[in-house]
Parts: C-alpha cells; sequence; structure tokens
C-alpha cells in the first residue's frame, strides 16, 4: 500500500481530530495546499477504500474516522516494504533497523530498547 501526501496529512488530521467531515478537512488543509473541496472528498473516498477511514452518513455529508491508529498502520507499512525484500531467516531486516537506530537519540533508543523487552517479555508468557 502506498500513500500520497496529501493521504498522508488526511490521516494525520484525522488522527489528531478524531473525526471531521470533507469541509473541515478542506477548511484547514485543502486551502493550505491549494487544493479543492472536489480533492480533499477524493482523498477522503480513497482512504475509506484502503480501509483506513470508516464513516458514517450524517445529513447529507460523511463523517470520517482513522480505522487505524498511527501505529499500526506504520507497521502495516514497515511490514508491506520489507517483505519485497526480505526472504525467511534473512537478517537484512535487522541491519536496516540498527542502521536507522544510527540517527536516533539517546531517548529515542531508550524507548526502542523498552518495546523490544516489551516484546520479549509477551513471548514469554
Amino acid at each position: 500500500m502506498q500513500l500520497g501526501e496529501l493521504e498522508k496529512q488526511v490521516l494525520q488530521y484525522l488522527w489528531d481530530n478524531e473525526e471531521a467531515d470533507a469541509k473541515q478537512v478542506h477548511s484547514v488543509l485543502g486551502k493550505a495546499r491549494g487544493n479543492s473541496l472536489n480533492t480533499i472528498q477524493s482523498t477522503l473516498d480513497r482512504l475509506f477504500k484502503k480501509q483506513l477511514l470508516s464513516r458514517t452518513k450524517q445529513g447529507h455529508a460523511f463523517v470520517y474516522r482513522a480505522a487505524v491508529d498511527r501505529d499500526t498502520l506504520i507497521a502495516t507499512l514497515i511490514t508491506n516494504v520489507t517483505s519485497d525484500f526480505v526472504e525467511s531467516g534473512e537478517h537484512s531486516l535487522i541491519a536496516a533497523f540498527s542502521s536507522v537506530s544510527e540517527k536516533l537519540n539517546d531517548d529515542q533508543l531508550d524507548k526502542l530498547e523498552k518495546l523490544i523487552e516489551a516484546q520479549r517479555q509477551l513471548r514469554n508468557k
């Protein structure tokens, strides 16, 4: 699954604001980017079809909510990208994360270490 820049911004907006209709999203994102209301409506519909948003009809408009949380989507995107390049048992994925971790500060590394330890404890249950 690939996401365009506007799709990412719409998702971020809905994670921050819980729900919105196309006019609300347009007033914040569309006008700033120079997008029409129709473009925002199409983007919301695409994200709904990708099952990243849910929607309910309220009057004549749909109200959208994020259907997945941010961390789940990031994990899905990472899995999708890496599955094309990593074979079972291959360690290139670990090497890639190790390379990326060079850019993390000490606080971020500490958080990563705690997450890894929590995963170990879940496996040992």
